[in-house]
């Protein structure tokens, strides 16, 4: 049974939801729905998708495997493509397994999208909308103009002083991160050394006198991002962090079609070395991936959010079911 606590988490919540919903119409975005229920899930090679068996009960269809959704992405790039315009949904998201402080298997997220722009100028709307929702929630929290914007070598260099640009395939990396005593265990790969790095030295400390956007990943970990242009070395990814969280994961978008296609083979190869399901293409997405405009999309964790507004140290603490009552 919810408490009093897990009651007014539920009011902040339909505050933070109004307010999202004021501020990005009064930047002419459209809220749109998309189907939670899809034949391909995200391909990220760390994510395992919620499996729904399809049996048919009609002469329509056949049985086939289902997956609930990892992120709107692939259709509302769709939609993108087909001209919405500037477009912004909020809705749960499905991520099988995922159960600690701060990760539940279901958990509510807001995607948006705007065409004609790059990632920039989607830090600028992220930025307006959380100063909004802390303003409905009376004003106190972490969410205060202006954010810091620091590039991912920057973090690095700032927090281990290690230049990533000096070390750049994995056992350079991971003998500069074992000097400075990061446990990087059977790590060679470049990103599984980094993520070591960056998981004990700098993930922690972003964030902490003001929400820093990070910015400029490695090509490598930007499977949906274009490539910086005059470097591409790095993509055009960011990610937002306060209080040594992260909340939330975008990019100035991939709109090659024959690039994206090869990407996503590369992360099934990776899943499928991991022991991973190695889901489908989705096929329609990679079409319209090619009819896309130029465009820049973000999506963001809200129970984080409120759990940073309300200051909580759990997700649970800000949802009426969580998942860990599945196991009483």
């Amino acid at each position: 049974m919810p408490n009093a606590s897990q009651l007014k988490a539920a009011l902040a919540r339909q505050l933070m939801y109004s307010a999202l919903r004021r501020f990005f119409a009064g930047r002419g975005f459209l809220e749109v729905e998309t189907p939670v229920l899809v034949p391909a899930p995200g391909m990220e090679p760390h994510i395992t998708a919620c499996e729904v068996p399809f049996i048919p009960e009609t002469d329509v269809g056949e049985r086939r495997t289902l997956y609930l959704h990892t992120s709107p992405e692939y259709a509302m790039k769709r939609l993108l493509a087909d001209g919405v315009g500037p477009c912004f949904q909020l809705c749960k998201v499905f991520r099988n397994g995922e159960i600690s402080p701060t990760h539940n298997p279901e958990f509510t997220m807001l995607e948006f999208y705007r065409p004609h722009a790059d990632y920039h100028a989607i830090m600028d709307d992220l930025e307006g909308a959380l100063c909004a929702v802390q303003e409905a929630l009376g004003g106190q929290g972490p969410f205060r103009a202006p954010f810091e914007r620091l590039s991912l070598r920057e973090a690095v260099r700032r927090e281990t002083g290690i230049d990533l640009a000096q070390h750049v395939d994995g056992p350079s990396l991971k003998a500069a991160a074992e000097r400075i005593g990061v446990r990087t265990g059977e790590a060679t790969a470049f990103d599984d050394v980094f993520f070591h790095l960056f998981l004990q030295r700098v993930e922690d400390r972003l964030g902490r006198e003001r929400p820093t956007f990070l910015t400029e990943y490695p090509a490598s970990m930007a499977a949906l991002a274009r490539l910086k242009p005059g470097d591409p070395t790095v993509a055009e990814r960011v990610e937002l962090y306060a209080l040594g969280m992260e909340l939330a994961n975008g990019f100035s978008e991939l709109t090659d079609a024959q690039e994206q296609r090869r990407r996503l083979g590369e992360e099934q190869g990776l899943r499928r070395a991991a022991g991973r399901p190695v889901y489908p293409l989705d096929e329609r997405f990679l079409e319209a991936v090619g009819r896309m405009p130029p465009s820049a999309g973000i999506a963001v964790g809200l129970d984080r959010i409120l759990m940073l507004l309300l200051g909580k140290t759990r997700i649970d603490e800000v949802l009426l079911f969580p998942a860990h009552d599945f196991f009483r």
